[in-house]
């Protein structure tokens, strides 16, 4: 069974930094796109940034210039580098990855998120 773990939120200051890792593990047999979404309490759930397989890579507005994403599919793997972090950032950041499963269709996937807080 395909999951989806993430890790490396916490509490950091206004202008700090963080690094997310977002790891697949399972039957994988092909691994099209990873991206990261944040859900803030009260809000939607936003999509800040995605990474395809080609390495394209699209960004939310809210991030650009601020968040870069970047894979290592060998490892299945998804980080994103958060920097000038804003108080307004602050949410609970969820991986998706769109994969095939062994045996199965492409499909989606979600991790269970980790916590970011800005604050000082």
């Amino acid at each position: 069974q395909v999951q989806l773990v993430e890790s490396g939120g916490g509490l950091v200051q206004p202008g700090g930094s963080l690094r997310l890792s977002c790891a697949a593990s399972g039957s994988i047999l092909s691994l099209y796109a990873m991206a990261w979404y944040r859900q803030a309490p009260g809000k939607g759930r936003e999509l800040i940034a995605q990474i395809t397989s080609s390495g394209t890579t699209f960004y939310g507005d809210s991030v650009k210039g601020r968040f870069t994403i970047s894979k290592d599919f060998a490892k299945y793997t998804v980080y994103l580098e958060m920097n000038s972090l804003r108080p307004e950032d602050t949410a609970v950041y969820l991986c998706y990855g769109n994969l095939k499963e062994a045996g199965g269709r492409p499909r989606d996937y979600w991790g269970r998120g980790t916590q970011v807080t800005v604050s000082s």
